[in-house]
């Protein structure tokens, strides 16, 4: 019997007499010598005791003690005591307890155990995690654990990855035939992730040449699946840029149509909607925590509001006294930015300020090996969203058709009764709201800071002019495309080469087509 595997050992006795095999493994642990307790662990992982998995990650954690005739209790991180054979709280330390010692043999024997263990938890996510774990691992004496875990297994999900965990075993086992070794290539295949690539690729260097092949095979195929999927992901994060830049620029949009004024201070509006959802949050967690998941609701109109306000009484008090002076009116609404920022830093202070995730925006999902943040699908969403309700505002509004007809000549509006000095106000109130909205959800994506809207006013300015000033298609054209290129361009030259390389671009396309993609009729064309 001695010269038996200790594993094979454990299932005759557990066979034989299951409550007697648990109770000897118990107390083989508890004689506290290193033969002992991996004879001990060998045991529990292919018994049926149900503190079995408490009791070995007791022993990797350092946490199980003996005590006086044979007892073994698990120690709590407040302190308190467990009876590892029962899992009942014990009321004192009974007598001296020792420490079950450890040393790189018994680690190994609890990694291993674990793992066998955790592929009978009663919880799908655990042994989901576990069979992914033995994918990895490829160790050629877990089939049995396997083949008792795929045997009982009832979802889906867990039993094809506890049958790729056991095609992974078996590739790597050199006493098994090559023709079986070559079967299970395409079922470690199947899982078509870099795991799967990574494993192909240590099986071929000591494979033989017809497994060789095979692994070739599989390797090609599961190489062209990622990269399939590695521009589907670009895709997706390109889009998710395009958006963020989409809510940064469509404010931008109108008042460079309308007006025709580089207005500095943009970047500044996008920051006051940030912390306007930052103060709304402060406010809800003080006094409705229950309302916690209606905050951005809440805060986009009042974004809206409060930065229109403050775009409404920059251009009352600062820009309508530069109409026809472009420089002068640059230089002014940089320094009214500059005093935004000051004001912010005074008001909430120079450090990040953070704006939580409401519930329906944490968390992710993968869809066809792609990993979707919830908070970028709304973001995108969202986007959409406010372009349409900005479409339909400039299509079928009175104010809009008004802040058409000063966009495509000022002077015959002004000459059919609109008061154009009306519409200039009321259009960068507008423009200034949404880029407050826009705040919001940055506020979602970025650190909210005074200096928040100068990470995005250079390439607001660079989806405007590329898409074509005053021109809404063109914007949201201009901003989902450089988005894309920018995502598909960062793998190649680094992040910062590939915005020099956009950069350039636009610059040359400038030249050929001064006006942009969608060029529209407004006064700065006007002779």
């Amino acid at each position: 019997m001695r010269s038996l595997p200790l594993v094979l050992v454990a299932l005759l006795l557990a066979f034989a007499s299951p409550a007697a095999a648990e109770e000897a493994s118990f107390a083989k642990i508890a004689a506290n010598t290193y033969p002992q307790i991996e004879a001990g662990i060998g045991e529990l992982a292919v018994s049926d005791e149900p503190t079995a998995l408490a009791v070995v990650e007791a022993i990797g954690n350092s946490r199980l003690f003996a005590g006086p005739d044979g007892l073994l209790a698990i120690k709590a991180d407040d302190g308190g005591l467990t009876d590892a054979r029962t899992g009942q709280k014990l009321a004192e330390a009974p007598g001296k307890l020792t420490q079950i010692r450890i040393n790189n043999r018994i680690r190994r024997a609890v990694e291993g155990a674990m793992g066998a263990l955790t592929l009978k938890s009663s919880d799908p996510a655990k042994r989901l995690s576990a069979a992914q774990s033995a994918f990895k691992v490829h160790d050629p004496e877990s089939f049995a654990p396997l083949d008792a875990a795929i045997a009982r297994e009832t979802v889906a999900e867990v039993r094809d990855a506890l049958v790729s965990a056991r095609a992974a075993a078996v590739l790597f086992d050199p006493a098994r035939p090559v023709e079986a070794r070559i079967a299970a290539v395409p079922e470690v295949a199947a899982r078509g992730n870099q795991d799967a690539l990574e494993l192909l690729g240590a099986a071929r260097p000591d494979a033989p040449e017809g497994l060789r092949a095979a692994l070739d095979k599989a390797s090609a195929s599961i190489e062209r699946r990622l990269a399939i999927f590695s521009s589907v992901r670009d895709a997706w994060y390109g889009l998710s840029l395009g958006s963020v830049l989409l809510l940064a620029a469509i404010g931008l949009a109108i008042t460079f149509g309308v007006m025709g004024i580089i207005n500095m201070a943009h970047g500044e509006m996008v920051m006051l909607g940030a912390y306007t959802a930052f103060t709304v949050q402060e406010v809800i967690r003080a006094h409705a925590p229950e309302l916690f998941d209606w905050s951005l609701p809440i805060a986009v109109p009042l974004a809206l509001v409060v930065s229109g306000s403050v775009g409404l009484l920059i251009e009352r008090c600062v820009i309508r006294f530069l109409y026809g002076r472009p420089l002068e009116t640059l230089l002014a609404t940089w320094g009214v930015s500059l005093a935004l920022q000051q004001a912010v830093r005074s008001i909430f202070g120079p450090t990040n300020r953070e704006v939580g995730a409401p519930s329906y925006m944490s968390g992710s999902f993968d869809l066809s090996g792609v990993t979707v943040t919830y908070g970028r699908m709304w973001i995108i969403v969202f986007a959409l969203v406010v372009f349409a309700g900005l479409f339909l505002v400039t299509r079928y509004t009175a104010f809009g058709l008004r802040m058409r007809a000063v966009t495509q000549n000022r002077r015959m509006a002004a000459a059919m009764g609109i008061r154009t000095p009306w519409i200039d106000a009321m259009t960068f109130a507008l423009g200034s709201g949404i880029a407050g909205i826009a705040g919001v959800a940055l506020s979602q994506i970025d650190n909210v800071s005074p200096n928040l809207g100068q990470s995005y006013i250079i390439d607001s300015f660079l989806v405007v002019v590329f898409g074509g000033v005053g021109n809404l298609w063109g914007t949201l054209f201009a901003a989902f495309s450089l988005g894309v290129v920018n995502k598909f361009l960062e793998p190649l030259a680094g992040a910062v080469l590939s915005k020099i390389l956009i950069l350039v671009f636009i610059i040359l396309f400038i030249q050929k087509r001064p006006r942009g993609l969608f060029a529209l009729k407004g006064r700065a064309v006007e002779a």
